[in-house]
């Protein structure tokens, strides 16, 4: 726990096909926990679910070396692609998130497939975030259908990174 009984922020970065494609790209990511000083556990990379049916066989490679470095996987923009139940099962990840344009028409709308999201998630043991999460309507439906967490624009603007440090800061010092 962090200060204040609060969980550790995490840092999560979005993976390109082509970083995946870099040979050296693990030793890139490790050299950066180092020079950052970030615990490993506390690197979350999001892949997309079409990057890994490019290469399915590399992915799974590099996410199994990923995961025994203690980074942990998500899978971004869930259920946009064409990726198979079948393989979701095999993938080494930490946890789904679910595609803003399955959040976007809640609560009015949608229940179905953010609903079946977050039980495929709670069936493989996976956390659940919800992306785009714009109006209180949404984030109240979310809670109480068990997701996990939650990003977007209601929650937080893009902001410099000077100014996330100092929101942050004063956070955890609450």
């Amino acid at each position: 726990m962090g200060p204040a009984g609060r969980p550790p922020l995490t840092v999560a970065v979005n993976v390109s096909a082509r970083q995946l494609k870099e040979p050296r790209f693990l030793d890139d990511v490790l050299a950066a926990l180092h020079l950052s000083g970030l615990a490993p556990g506390r690197l979350e990379l999001e892949l997309t679910e079409s990057l890994l049916m490019e290469d399915m066989d590399g992915a799974v490679a590099f996410m199994h070396a990923v995961r025994a470095a203690g980074v942990r996987l998500s899978i971004d923009d869930f259920g946009t692609g064409y990726s198979s139940l079948a393989y979701l099962q095999s993938f080494p990840i930490n946890q789904l998130k679910v595609d803003r344009k399955f959040v976007q028409s809640l609560p009015g709308a949608g229940h179905t497939i953010a609903t079946a999201v977050i039980a495929l998630a709670r069936g493989f043991g996976l956390a659940v975030i919800a992306e785009g999460v714009e109006r209180p309507e949404q984030l109240e439906w979310l809670r109480a259908a068990g997701c996990d967490h939650a990003q977007g624009f209601l929650l937080g603007m893009p902001m410099p990174a000077a100014d996330l440090l100092a929101r942050v800061t004063a956070v955890q010092e609450a």
